[in-house]
């Protein structure tokens, strides 16, 4: 066999392709890369992944050249909010095409924008079923808005123009009303918008948790902006964080007809920044009309209510006298029966402590009678036991008593000395005589 050149070859595959294949295929393909070079022309790639190991199916360079892309290009941004961009499912229809010097290659002739509306569509139908498959979906629009919504964090471009025009709407109010407003800082545009805003709301969130709603409520807000850049919100973690703030949020992102997947969990959603502050405003203005009117009816009730006890106080002061006379009447009846009673209990009371006092006279008139007779027993025998011990009866029986010259008795030997001149008393008379000898020997009394 003749060998071929790789050109000669090449060849060959063109003319097979050329041949044998229809001049142009409508393709199902996602960007994997997408440029536009300096020429104009767009050069992209499409690729097919396994949907269950994300791995590449399929791979093929595309191309389409400047005035086709320049007819194209705004026809599918107008129709879908969305410039071609790396990540876009998108349906085209390509020429398949063959060059020795460049290999395969598909050509874009024609797309099909409502097919990549329906994939956009698609994609935010499954975040939205995912955030209520798991019980949050609803979770932020429940929340209760504040009567007033007056300590509000604002998550923006600090450069913004939508957060300064927020900011000169909500500080020149018609109502007077005064908002504290903070800006966390977060990329509104870009790849990195979902982690820059999820880090923005983290740290709202963690001041609500440790200072106890210190916060009101959260706005993220985003300006005028090209509508592809939106594409960056529809990101399952990023409505998963808005859906589970602990305070409401606000959104108001992009112009009037634009819409991202944060608009159906958010508690609010306005369409602009200052369709936000008008919509905070024109809350805390009702809440202020119904405190004033609330104040206006207190005001007039309390006003009625004034009235109605002046009248009433008027009307009791004209029946005092005659209630004073009443009472008066009432009184002396109730103090006139009150006497008859007291006077006949007195009496009562008088006859029984009678009765009570003959009754303890009796009683004392025996207890005194009993009393004497028995101290009459007593001094009796006293005087029975006294007599006994009487001198002269003692005398009487036989006794004497001895006396010394001074008078002293005489009550043992111990008190007499041999020569004592003694006095013996008897009931008849006294002997005077002198002691001989004295003797305390008690044997003789035995003898």
């Amino acid at each position: 066999m003749t060998p071929l050149s790789l050109f000669e070859l090449n060849n060959l595959v063109r003319s097979v392709l050329e041949s044998t294949l229809q001049p142009s295929y409508w393709v199902k393909a996602e960007l994997a890369e997408a440029r536009v070079a300096s020429n104009g022309h767009f050069y992209c790639e499409f690729v097919q992944k396994n949907p269950d190991t994300n791995t590449f199916l399929a791979r093929a360079r595309g191309v389409m050249w400047s005035r086709t892309y320049n007819i194209l290009a705004p026809l599918f941004e107008r129709a879908t909010g969305e410039h071609l961009r790396a990540g876009l499912n998108i349906l085209v229809e390509v020429e398949p095409e063959f060059h020795e010097a460049y290999g395969y290659s598909l050509k874009v002739v024609d797309i099909d924008p409502s097919f990549t509306m329906g994939d956009m569509a698609r994609r935010r139908k499954e975040i939205l079923d995912r955030l209520a498959a798991d019980g949050i979906l609803e979770d932020n629009k429940t929340l209760p808005l504040p009567l007033l919504m007056k300590n509000i964090a604002v998550i923006s471009s600090a450069s913004a123009a939508g957060y300064g025009d927020f900011c000169n709407q909500l500080s020149s109010n018609p109502y007077g009303l005064h908002f504290n407003i903070q800006l966390f800082p977060a990329s509104m545009q870009g790849e990195n918008v979902p982690q820059s805003i999820m880090h923005a709301l983290e740290k709202i969130a963690n001041q609500c948790y440790a200072d106890g709603q210190a916060w009101h409520c959260v706005v993220i807000i985003r300006g005028g902006g090209a509508t592809s850049d939106l594409a960056d919100y529809e990101d399952f973690n990023l409505a998963a964080a808005v859906a589970q703030m602990p305070v409401p949020v606000i959104v108001g992102i992009g112009h009037e007809r634009d819409e991202t997947v944060l608009d159906f969990v958010a508690n609010t959603r306005v369409k602009t920044p200052t369709a936000a502050a008008a919509f905070i405003i024109e809350h805390g203005a009702q809440e202020l009309a119904e405190l004033q009117a609330l104040a206006d009816s207190l005001r007039s009730a309390a006003s009625q209510l004034i009235t109605q006890q002046h009248n009433e106080l008027e009307s009791i002061a004209k029946l005092l006298p005659h209630i004073h006379a009443l009472l008066h009447e009432q009184q002396t009846r109730q103090l006139e029966a009150l006497a008859v009673h007291v006077a006949s209990a007195t009496q009562r009371c008088l006859w029984t402590s009678a009765q009570d006092l003959e009754k303890i006279r009796t009683a004392i008139s025996q207890a005194l009678t009993t009393k004497i007779q028995k101290e009459k027993f007593w001094l009796q025998s006293m005087a029975q036991s006294i007599d006994s011990f009487n001198p002269e009866v003692l005398l009487k029986r036989g006794y004497t008593l001895t006396c010394l010259p001074d008078g002293q008795l005489v009550r043992s030997v111990a008190d007499l000395h041999s020569g004592d001149r003694i006095t013996t008393i008897f009931a008849d008379g006294t002997a005077t005589g002198i002691v001989e000898e004295v003797t305390e020997s008690r044997e003789f009394l035995s003898s």
